[in-house]
């Protein structure tokens, strides 16, 4: 320890948190008296002249009134947001006897860079927050230092708690597309195969006792030959519709892998925990997040369930808080992401009857005997390839462009065996209606 930081030391405490003293006290404390002293012993009046207003300004500085513990606070930061800029609050208390305040935040006007240089004095500073992509992170972490009086003391550095929020997988307005016809209840948006009351028409048939007067279709009665003197119901005909009813989603999310369209940078995909903006990964999650949106909005009820991590699951629901729960869990589930032994869709996440939409790259076999297993238990499979495309070669490699073709054909057998055992593949982007009303009608002619 040298002798300056001795000095200080010995005239605060130490450093800190506190006030303490700066390398210009000691300067201005060290150079005047030595100047007076120097002056005295060698009668040079000069030397006195120049340490002793030097001496005198020091100690009137420190004879100033300066203590308190400075206070910053942050207000008004959710703990969630939304892709885009939004605005919180730092209170800022300098204490007593401050002049100066330093001050790390974000840009807040025209002009003021991350670093604030303020006067001292109580304040609150108005901050925007801007984040262009979604998952955990750092927005404010207000560091600041406090100086008094001709800065001869100040208060910190201060390193301040980081304040950060979860900022929510956007939501894009996509149509959700059909539904599997499996009724759970006799209300909802979707067409059951079971008779009931709604508007598109399922059948027409002979009357039978039980029938409403109001269903005959009289223009179909009168020309099968119904006349006034027929026995009654004896050519009557009656119109028959579809009952409307709700469906369970299951949007089965595979996080094991986070790849981008450049070939060589797949080594490094595994050993990488950050999420990579337009990867397989960031469009999944996407993906979901829409797809849940588009369901929710039509009173489904929509779950989540991580195929590499089934406890990250959510079981399905219905409404505004559940599509916040599962944007919310999405971000979770991102930030665990990572490989994992086996995939897991265990039955009780998936409801009977339901529509288990996965969320893969289809680059193993894993995910399509997944997909193969859940068609196979009686449930509407919609595969949704999240790789990106076009592939682009390995440039540095002599085999990049053997290996993309390898790559790109092996993906395409798979997606053509989910194809043949009554899975819908659907590439992310593309119509997904006309594709689940494709394998609704392979269904039932298998039947």
């Amino acid at each position: 320890m040298n002798r300056p930081q001795r000095l200080r030391e010995a005239f605060t405490g130490g450093r800190g948190a506190h006030w303490h003293a700066t390398d210009a006290l000691v300067r201005g404390l060290a150079l005047g008296v030595g100047l007076v002293v120097a002056g005295g012993l060698l009668h040079r009046v000069e030397l006195v002249l120049i340490g002793a207003p030097l001496l005198v300004s020091t100690l009137l500085a420190l004879t100033a009134p300066v203590g308190g513990t400075p206070e910053v606070a942050v207000r008004g930061l959710p703990r969630t947001g939304e892709v885009g800029a939004a605005t919180s609050a730092v209170v800022v208390d300098p204490g007593r006897g401050a002049e100066l305040l330093a001050i790390r935040l974000p840009a807040a006007g025209e002009g003021i860079g991350p670093v604030h240089l303020l006067a001292a004095g109580p304040r609150e500073i108005e901050v925007v927050l801007r984040r262009g992509a979604w998952g955990e992170g750092v927005d404010l972490r207000p560091d600041h230092l406090v100086a008094g009086p001709d800065a001869l003391l100040v208060h910190g550095p201060v390193t301040a708690p980081e304040r950060g929020r979860v900022i929510l997988p956007p939501v894009e307005a996509l149509p959700a597309g059909l539904l599997p016809a499996r009724a759970v209840g006799l209300v909802g948006a979707h067409r059951s195969r079971r008779p009931g009351d709604s508007v598109e028409l399922r059948d027409i048939r002979l009357f039978q006792p039980g029938d409403r007067l109001r269903r005959v279709d009289w223009r179909v009665s009168l020309r099968s030959g119904a006349m006034a003197g027929s026995p009654a119901g004896a050519n009557l005909h009656v119109r028959e519709h579809h009952a409307e009813a709700d469906a369970d989603v299951v949007l089965a999310l595979d996080t094991r892998l986070d790849v981008g369209a450049e070939l060589g940078e797949w080594s490094a995909a595994v050993r990488d925990a950050t999420v990579r903006r337009g990867g397989s990964l960031d469009l999944a999650v996407r993906a979901a997040a829409s797809l849940a949106a588009g369901y929710l909005r039509q009173g489904d009820r929509v779950g989540l369930a991580d195929l590499g991590r089934p406890q990250l699951g959510v079981r399905p629901g219905a409404g505004r808080r559940q599509l916040l729960r599962l944007r919310n869990q999405l971000v979770v589930c991102a930030r665990s992401a990572g490989w994992a032994q086996r995939l897991v869709l265990r039955p009780e996440q998936v409801p009977h009857g339901a529509l288990v939409v996965v969320l893969s790259t289809f680059l193993d076999a894993d995910a399509v005997e997944l997909a193969v297993h859940a068609a196979r238990r009686g449930n509407v499979v919609l595969a949704v390839d999240v790789l990106p495309s076009p592939l682009r070669a390995d440039r540095d490699s002599p085999w990049g462009e053997a290996a993309a073709a390898v790559v790109g054909l092996e993906h395409e057998v798979r997606l053509e065996a989910m194809r043949r055992h009554g899975v819908a593949v659907v590439a992310w982007g593309a119509p997904i209606a006309d594709v689940l009303r494709q394998a609704r009608g392979a269904r039932r002619v298998a039947r």
